[in-house]
């Protein structure tokens, strides 16, 4: 009997047994990672609860990290005789390349010394400039123009949007190792339904500003404490068609810059000490989930400083009493004051001239965007007056 849709067989009663799942079937990568975790598990690594796919074992000097992405593993450690250890333990459960000292990784390239680590993502920067024909445009010193109003319906709407879409997709990627475009990035971004001319004149600036430093990146001193600082604001109603405000925050790992958001609220703040206490509350839901990750690193997050420049936020996280102003958001209120009183998070406040944050909430000058870049502890390596300060380390 002939099967139609299928190899031949012989018999009318036979089917095909799969024995190995294949790329491209939606089961795979689930399997994959499933048969990769059980079995280094059973090396005596722990699974992370924070993150799936990060394992640790052991601890102090012979602590060993473990992040898995699909089939790419980074092993790290203070111990290199253990990292040799466990990657011979690895191909010995699975066929695997070793590629030796981490140099670049899913389009991140990393140079080490003894300052610390570089991460940027130059080479994907250049390739993006060169796919868009931009390698010899005029640069910008901002991402955004000051005072530029976007909106759903000003315009003509753009003949083909996928242009426009597979951009800011790539540009997306991109906010990894950069932070001072994500604010840019995140507004356009709400207009990819439906992108005019101006998303997508607004979008050619981003570029032009990322082709006045396309290789600086995240630096994290070897110097760096463990003391945990946030920075927390909002723009209060500042999307012209819904009139949402923006969440935008950062966290620092001593001087490290080690997480960062600029993200549109999902509800209509009536204050902008409101907007600022929604900010505040997403803060402090990262920064639980920070507290957990860190476990692993063995780094103990006791308390968090938490800069905000709204004096109304910070009373009304501070008073244990609540009032009929702050009714609509108490689960918000209950929330920030349990850690607020517990001891977790402590709210100072800061002027908004030296609010960090504002760089993730709205267009700034060029004068007021310099100095906050500056304190984000971004880097270009490649810069003529830092040249040679990182190099790679090759052993």
């Amino acid at each position: 009997m002939d099967l139609p849709l299928g190899y031949p067989g012989k018999g009318e009663h036979q089917v095909c047994k799969l024995h190995k799942s294949l790329y491209g079937l939606r089961q795979a990568s689930r399997q994959w990672f499933q048969k990769f975790s059980n079995s280094i598990i059973k090396l005596g690594f722990n699974q992370s609860t924070a993150d799936n796919s990060l394992f640790s074992k052991g601890s102090n000097d012979s602590l060993i990290l473990l992040l898995v992405y699909v089939d790419d593993i980074i092993i790290a450690g203070p111990n290199k005789s253990l990292i040799t250890e466990v990657t011979v333990q690895l191909q010995g459960l699975f066929k695997l390349k070793v590629l030796g000292d981490l140099k670049y990784f899913l389009g991140l390239e990393i140079a080490k010394s003894v300052k610390g680590i570089h991460l940027n993502q130059r080479k994907y920067t250049l390739e993006l400039l060169e796919d868009t024909g931009c390698t010899n445009c005029k640069p910008s010193k901002i991402p955004m123009d000051l005072g530029l109003q976007l909106d759903a319906t000003a315009s003509e709407v753009l003949e083909d949007p996928t242009q426009f879409r597979r951009l800011l997709g790539r540009l997306m990627y991109l906010t990894i190792s950069r932070p001072d475009i994500i604010f840019p990035i995140n507004k356009l971004s709400q207009f990819m339904q439906t992108p005019r001319t101006p998303h997508l004149q607004a979008l050619h600036q981003v570029l032009q500003y990322l082709k006045a430093a396309p290789a600086q990146g995240l630096f994290f001193s070897a110097n760096s404490n463990s003391t945990v600082t946030a920075y927390v604001d909002s723009d209060w109603g500042n999307c012209k068609d819904t009139r949402r405000s923006t969440t935008g925050f950062c966290i620092y790992l001593g001087s490290s810059l080690i997480c960062w958001k600029s993200k549109k609220q999902p509800t209509v703040a009536r204050s902008s000490a409101e907007a600022e206490y929604r900010a505040l509350a997403s803060l402090t839901s990262e920064l639980l989930w920070l507290r957990q990750l860190l476990r692993v690193f063995q780094i103990t997050l006791d308390s968090t400083m938490i800069m905000c420049d709204n004096k109304s936020a910070i009373a009304l996280a501070e008073n244990p009493t609540s009032n009929d102003g702050s009714k609509h958001i108490d689960i918000d209120c209950h929330f920030i004051r349990q850690y607020v009183h517990s001891g977790f998070i402590k709210l100072v406040y800061l002027p908004t001239h030296q609010q960090l944050a504002d760089i993730f909430t709205k267009a700034l000058p060029h004068c007021k965007f310099s100095v906050f870049l500056s304190k984000l502890d971004l880097l270009d390596i490649y810069a003529p007056n830092l040249r040679g300060s990182i190099t790679t380390n090759s052993s």
